[in-house]
């Protein structure tokens, strides 16, 4: 099933230098980038985003970490394309994610974990929204689609 998820990648990941090689992953997924910007996050977008765990004891620090630097802003178009991303991205602390993904390659912090992905069709739409106007979001065919997704997998559902 084609689906879009959000995706930041953390202001960790423009510090050290890793947003091309974490893109790639994504990419080399079969993933299509629909959007982009590279920006600092305004406090108050960042906590309308992260509002679902207002009240959690790492809310605080996890709006400071978030509006500290520039993050590159990212809506993928693909097959199953959040299951895919959320695999892609490794276990949430990178001490803890397996060998091979972004965040168990590139880091072992629990507080500065690099990237962002939406966990649920229903997140990434609000995700989205919240990022992106519906005119910033294209909508194009890359020339090796067919042979990255079956037409089974266009139409699969979860």
């Amino acid at each position: 099933m084609i689906e879009r998820t959000l995706i930041i990648l953390k202001p960790d990941a423009v510090q050290r230098g890793l947003m091309g090689r974490i893109l790639t992953r994504f990419e080399e997924k079969g993933l299509k980038v629909v959007a982009t910007k590279l920006q600092v996050l305004p406090r108050a977008l960042v906590e309308k985003h992260y509002e679902p765990h207002k009240g959690k004891p790492f809310y605080p620090g996890l709006v400071d970490y978030m509006t500290k630097g520039p993050v590159l802003v990212l809506c993928f178009e693909g097959p199953f394309c959040i299951e895919a991303s959320r695999k892609l991205m490794g276990a949430t602390f990178g001490y803890k994610a397996e060998p091979g993904t972004i965040r168990g390659d590139f880091t072992a912090s629990k507080g500065m974990n690099l990237v962002h992905g939406s966990d649920s069709p229903e997140s990434a739409r609000r995700e989205i929204e919240l990022f992106f106007k519906p005119e910033e979001l294209l909508n194009y065919e890359l020339q090796n689609s067919p042979w990255m997704c079956s037409d089974e997998d266009r139409k699969a559902t979860s």
